[in-house]
């Protein structure tokens, strides 16, 4: 099923205490894409890069089936840059530099072809882009948002209005906590979905993920990793393989939404195993569903013969 997908393409430089590198491909756009094209092809990536975009990462994303027309190649400046040092609590980091360069003047175009995609994926953007994504496509059935703080406290208002417009919004527990102005996370839930949103997934880094569907929540587990090398991506790639999946099936009941939250974990929890998006080039498909099925053990519950 189609999947069109539009956010940032980047380098980033990171350092964790167990390693560091100076420049790696990165965004959001780019963690999503790339996970996604393990459930369903083509991925359809809008987004731009500059003149400093390397032939290996156009070849590596072609290589996924991810179709690169709508990628924008602005040959007046480089290509935006972030970098960051994560510390021993890997849910803490700085950021030491952020070069937005052509990212600054993104203009996102949708392409014809992409304008009938039935799944969206809005990486985390500026809220007054992904609202113009929005109005460029002809009938999505399925749109997904994620966001962050800085668009939450800078642009509140065009937030509120794009929330309007899609059908799942995906953000992490302090986020929530923000956007409702609420410190219980059942009560931010149901502030945040009165807002548009019919779904909501709340990300909780290592204790998992909350699904909020209609008057259902669903718990997932965060897989237990045993080496976390680089928590970069880590939550776009869990938005791609949620998405990915639901694009594949074609499934939007409760029951596949699990799945997919499940699947979405599964896609993270191999992201963070080595840096940026080098776990996630050559995975196999046994790889995938193995994994999926030791997730489904890790929160299966036995049935009691007595109470």
């Amino acid at each position: 099923m189609s999947l069109l997908v539009v956010g940032s393409v980047a380098y980033d430089g990171i350092e964790t205490p167990f390693g560091k590198t100076d420049r790696i491909l990165g965004g959001s756009a780019t963690y999503i894409s790339l996970t996604s094209s393990y459930f369903t092809k083509p991925v359809n990536l809008v987004g731009v890069v500059g003149k400093d975009f390397a032939d290996e990462d156009i070849e590596l994303l072609k290589s996924k089936d991810i179709d690169l027309q709508g990628l924008q190649i602005d040959n007046s400046g480089n290509t935006f840059f972030w970098s960051g040092k994560y510390h021993y609590d890997l849910n803490n980091r700085d950021t030491l530099d952020t070069q937005l360069n052509v990212f600054e003047r993104f203009d996102p175009v949708i392409p014809e072809a992409y304008k009938d995609a039935k799944f969206i994926a809005l990486g985390n953007i500026e809220p007054s882009l992904q609202s113009k994504v929005l109005d460029q496509v002809s009938n999505p059935g399925f749109v997904v948002m994620d966001t962050m703080n800085f668009w939450i406290e800078g642009t509140p208002d065009a937030l509120k209005e794009t929330l309007k417009k899609v059908d799942l919004l995906v953000i992490n527990d302090s986020e929530a906590r923000e956007l409702a102005n609420e410190p219980n996370l059942l009560k931010a839930a149901e502030i945040v979905m009165s807002m548009g949103p019919t779904s909501l997934i709340i990300k909780k880094g290592e204790h998992g993920a909350l699904l909020f569907t209609g008057s259902e929540i669903f718990s997932a587990p965060a897989y237990p990793v045993i080496d976390i090398f680089d928590p970069t991506g880590a939550g776009d790639s869990f938005l791609g393989g949620m998405l990915g999946w639901l694009a594949y099936t074609d499934d939007l009941s409760s029951h596949n939404m699990r799945r997919a939250v499940i699947m979405g974990s599964v896609m993270a929890s191999f992201c963070v195993e080595k840096f940026g998006p080098e776990r996630l080039k050559d995975l196999t498909e046994k790889e995938i569903y193995d994994r999926y099925r030791e997730f489904r053990e890790l929160s299966e519950i036995p049935d009691f013969d007595e109470f």
